[in-house]
């Protein structure tokens, strides 16, 4: 069932809401460092509650302490989701969610029923916060060699968070640049966002059958599992043989390196903006492949963005039964109901819309720099997708940071959109129609 307007409508203006309190509440002289306009302190809270991590000021050196701190929180906001929170406060309280409210949360989480969605919620809270955990402590144990303890833990429990909930926000004046080569650094902060990018539906139902608590995996948890090894390994070949030999990325590393420098790439374009690879020395081939994986981003229900990987795998395979031509799109031994292929072919082509009107009137009023429409079209994805990649600003900022207030203000249209769901999205900017009972007949068009 589709999400109902109100609903939709309720989820995007919490987000709004929330980006902008915090937005002012950066503005204090003890959230930030220097200047600080208001546009950049709302780009700032909408990339983290979007779980972004484009930036238009540094995390690292122009937010002090209690501005990390509110960054971090957004993100964890961001990840579960404000309804998931609210919702778990009043499951604590012991009151009962009203069922608009449920319905919400289920579109929020992308949960199949509203039966036994109380007890989803403490899991998943449960395992989130354990996830980050085990990420927090190891990623403290290898800061402690660079660092202080205490700085240590910081930066261990503000990546592993980051990381989880693919946000892609470091408060290392660098980000991950320096730990390039480190391997304990690359695979801790790549599982992280690979977990979750899966999607709590299916790291839960994956506890239960390891657990041994269920027969096996549900159609949905199989087919996010072979999209996102066949999307994290098409992306990994795109980087790994379209730069091989280029001497400005991974041309001149050795093989090892090349092979861990492409992975961590393809992990962070399932929307986490982490990067170890200077990206305005990718190759426009790289970098338009790249722009592509950023769209499709991760599983629902989890803490990445973009149109889903089950949308693109529905499409695929009705495409596929439409070739050969097949009534029903199967998929092990299932048929896919015509709504969820609907939805699936709507969500595309949506998000195809947003993008060109946007990229159009960034182009319009914006400049891209040394690599012009290409760097735009990236900026673009990457924000849609809630990825935070960017070809930068010369140093260690977004592309973002060169724009105008109004190009500021697309960009975070397109973060709290890729966030809600572009499907969400435009259904919560429409006026709510009327149903009819009125029965047209049926035409036929020529394609």
């Amino acid at each position: 069932m589709f999400i109902d307007t109100k609903n939709a409508r309720i989820l995007l203006i919490g987000y709004i809401i929330i980006a902008l309190i915090c937005a002012f509440a950066l503005m204090l002289p003890s959230m930030h460092n220097g200047q600080m306009r208001f546009i950049d302190a709302l780009f700032t809270t909408s990339s983290a509650l979007s779980v972004t991590g484009l930036i238009v000021k540094s995390s690292a050196i122009d937010f002090t302490f209690t501005g990390q701190l509110l960054i971090l929180c957004l993100i964890q906001l961001g990840g579960l989701g404000y309804m998931s929170l609210w919702s778990i406060l009043y499951i604590l309280f012991r009151k009962n969610i009203n069922h608009s409210n449920v319905l919400t949360l289920k579109e929020n989480l992308a949960y199949p029923t509203t039966e036994g969605i109380s007890e989803f919620l403490k899991k998943m809270f449960i395992m989130a916060f354990s996830i980050e955990g085990i990420g927090a402590v190891i990623l403290t144990m290898r800061f402690m060699l660079d660092m202080s303890i205490e700085e240590a833990l910081w930066q261990g429990i503000f990546h592993s968070i980051s990381a989880f909930n693919n946000a892609g926000f470091s408060i290392l004046s660098e980000g991950l640049m320096p730990y390039r080569d480190d391997l304990v650094i690359n695979l801790v902060i790549t599982m992280l966002i690979i977990i979750g990018g899966l999607g709590y539906f299916v790291l839960i139902e994956t506890h239960l059958v390891l657990k041994k608590h269920t027969n096996g995996f549900s159609i949905h948890s199989k087919i996010v599992f072979i999209m996102t090894a066949i999307l994290l390994l098409s992306a990994f070949l795109s980087v790994f043989l379209l730069e091989y030999n280029n001497p400005k990325s991974i041309g001149e590393l050795p093989l090892q390196y090349k092979i861990l420098s492409s992975y961590f790439a393809a992990v962070n374009y399932r929307t986490s903006g982490f990067n170890t690879l200077d990206l305005s020395l990718l190759q426009d081939p790289t970098l338009f492949f790249s722009s592509i994986f950023m769209v499709i981003g991760g599983a629902p229900g989890g803490t990445a963005g973009g149109i889903k990987v089950t949308t693109i795998a529905i499409i695929f395979l009705h495409v596929y039964a439409m070739i050969r031509g097949s009534a029903q799109t199967k998929v092990f031994s299932r048929t896919i109901d015509f709504q969820s292929i609907s939805k699936a072919f709507v969500v595309m082509v949506l998000a195809s819309a947003y993008i060109t009107i946007m990229l159009l009137t960034l182009c319009l009023f914006e400049d891209g720099g040394a690599r012009g429409f290409l760097a735009l079209l990236f900026e673009v994805c990457s924000a849609f997708g809630t990825v935070g990649l960017s070809m930068g600003d010369g140093g260690i900022l977004s592309l973002s940071a060169h724009f105008s207030d109004f190009g500021k203000s697309i960009i975070i249209i397109l973060m709290l959109s890729g966030k809600v769901g572009i499907f969400a999205f435009s259904i919560s900017m429409m006026l709510r129609q009327k149903k009819s009972h009125i029965q047209y007949p049926q035409t036929k068009i020529l394609i």
